[in-house]
């Protein structure tokens, strides 16, 4: 299933946007969901992951505390909520099913950072302006 992210934007130092995640006519409540962001000159980096089957959710620490993810599963979507943006938080953002999930944060830290799907969808653009 590809996925589309969008919601992105400009946004101010300290500002909050949701991004939504969506495959439009795919059923994604099975589905373990992770986001990606890749700054410029930076590798892609998964950030969250939320369970198919139990909405179990995986923070990377760089982002916990200010992200939420969550799914509505009527609407066959996706949302990362972001609060208090940081300037290192610009970046394209990026949601893909993934086939694993785990409660151990190390593991999902390593195979988020190694996952490629077939196809990336549509990414969105985060700016954070000071």
């Amino acid at each position: 299933v590809q996925l589309q992210a969008s919601g992105g934007g400009l946004v101010q130092l300290g500002g909050s946007l949701r991004l939504s995640c969506a495959a439009p006519g795919s059923n994604l409540d099975r589905l373990a969901i992770a986001w990606f962001r890749q700054a410029p000159g930076k590798e892609r980096e998964g950030i969250s992951c939320i369970s198919g089957t139990d909405s179990r959710i995986y923070y990377d620490e760089s982002v916990k505390g200010r992200f939420s993810v969550s799914r509505d599963n009527s609407k066959d979507t996706v949302y990362l909520q972001m609060n208090d943006l940081k300037s290192e938080d610009t970046a394209t953002y990026y949601c893909a099913s993934v086939p694993f999930f785990s409660p151990d944060d190390g593991f999902m830290k390593r195979a988020l950072g190694t996952f490629e799907p077939d196809h990336w969808g549509q990414g969105t653009q985060v700016t954070v302006s000071s």
